[in-house]
């Protein structure tokens, strides 16, 4: 790992939490991982030794890499998208997963992964992921035994591994007040190699319960030592402004293109603007809040052509591309023309996720500098926002 990597692994929790918060991590017996989607790849930057027990790793060969390395040929691509979804979204998500431990070994796991937001802004600092892995028992062990009870169906036929935690432990931590679940750090140790991959595998009541729970003890500790540093964080989004729902990485990318442009989240009503450029402000005149979370059609005035209005809303509702020549006002009201080029800009899965629009003045002046068309210069900015959306969620997953 890069010296430059590591510093912004170290800044990621020393910034946000207190001294000790560490070492209070360090305490819990679970499996789970932290990561942070500002850093570029979204690596970990904290693994608990729960994590490192079950999945046979040190701390030096899991902290600033990305989930993925814990995937394997077997595991559900579909379920590797719904996580990737949910952190593009900016959600939780609770699935069952097949992992592979550092030996090949392949394991099924209850997979609990949350936003943590800041609660001054309502941004995601982080994204907290808890393993529970999936008890399995042989039949021998309690047959007719039903889901609740620990054993995984699959068909009837399922070839069961021995698969138990040995021992319970409560945590002394006064912030947790809860007896803790069964520990994970048994589980290693214990026979593979009759874990039926090709699933699906469920997990029962009492796992997802588990992890919830675990997912609030987790919480408590992280928001007491960043209310000790003045950034309390928070496992739900106290702002619900428009302005933090655009992710940090994004925000990052979006900022080194220098054309006027705007970002629309394409799932949220009325299709909000979530970034605009620093040349959109220029342009328009408008400050940044007074941008986001505003529909375009603000641009529009009384001389604006509604035919060509109605020939954006077509293309945006079918989801494609357009270009036209509209009449767009400043903030001061004076009128300007604008090349506006809108296309859709679609995320890993391929679904359409925003649409971005860029604005080039139609002046005398721009008529006659030297350099790219128009038409050139939007398909550079389509580009780059594909770029940037397309790697930032293909590089989410953290499973």
């Amino acid at each position: 790992m890069e010296k430059s990597q590591l510093g912004l692994i170290e800044q990621s929790f020393n910034v946000k939490y207190s001294d000790g918060v560490r070492e209070a991590l360090d305490e819990l017996p679970d499996s789970f991982t932290i990561t942070d989607p500002s850093i570029y790849g979204h690596p970990i930057v904290y693994a608990s030794w729960g994590f490192l027990e079950v999945f046979g790793y040190s701390k030096n060969e899991v902290i600033g890499r990305n989930g993925r390395v814990f995937q394997g040929p077997k595991t559900n691509r579909r379920s590797v998208m719904a996580i990737r979804e949910a952190i593009r979204e900016e959600r939780g998500i609770q699935i069952s997963l097949l992992n592979y431990r550092k030996d090949g070994t392949p394991f099924w796991m209850l997979f609990h992964m949350c936003p943590v937001y800041s609660e001054k802004d309502g941004r995601v600092v982080h994204f907290l992921g808890v393993q529970v892995p999936i008890l399995r028992r042989r039949k021998s062990l309690g047959g007719g035994i039903g889901r609740n009870g620990g054993v995984c169906h699959d068909g009837g036929n399922c070839r069961e591994a021995v698969y138990r935690c040995c021992r319970r432990e409560v945590c002394s931590n006064s912030i947790m007040g809860v007896d803790r679940a069964v520990s994970v750090d048994s589980v290693a140790g214990l026979d593979h190699t009759d874990v039926d991959v090709e699933g699906p595998c469920e997990a029962s009541d009492q796992e997802k319960t588990k992890a919830i729970v675990i997912v609030n003890n987790i919480m408590s500790v992280l928001a007491n030592y960043s209310e000790l540093r003045g950034r309390l964080v928070n496992d739900k989004r106290c702002c619900q402004s428009v302005t933090s729902l655009l992710s940090s990485s994004l925000t990052i990318s979006f900022g080194r293109i220098k054309q006027s442009f705007v970002l629309t989240d394409a799932q949220l009503p009325d299709m909000p603007i979530v970034y605009a450029s620093d040349a959109f402000l220029k342009l328009t005149g408008f400050l940044r809040h007074e941008v986001l979370g505003r529909n375009c059609r603000f641009l529009s005035g009384e001389d604006t052509d509604r035919g060509t209005q109605l020939q954006i809303k077509q293309c945006i509702q079918n989801e494609q591309p357009c270009t036209v020549h509209i009449l767009n006002y400043r903030k001061d009201g004076t009128p300007f023309w604008n090349f506006l080029h809108i296309s859709p800009i679609r995320s890993a899965s391929g679904k359409v996720a925003y649409f971005v629009g860029i604005q080039i003045e139609d002046t005398s002046e721009a008529r006659g500098k030297q350099g790219l068309n128009p038409e050139m210069r939007h398909r550079s900015v389509v580009a780059a926002v594909k770029v940037a959306v397309r790697g930032w969620s293909m590089g989410a997953s953290t499973s």
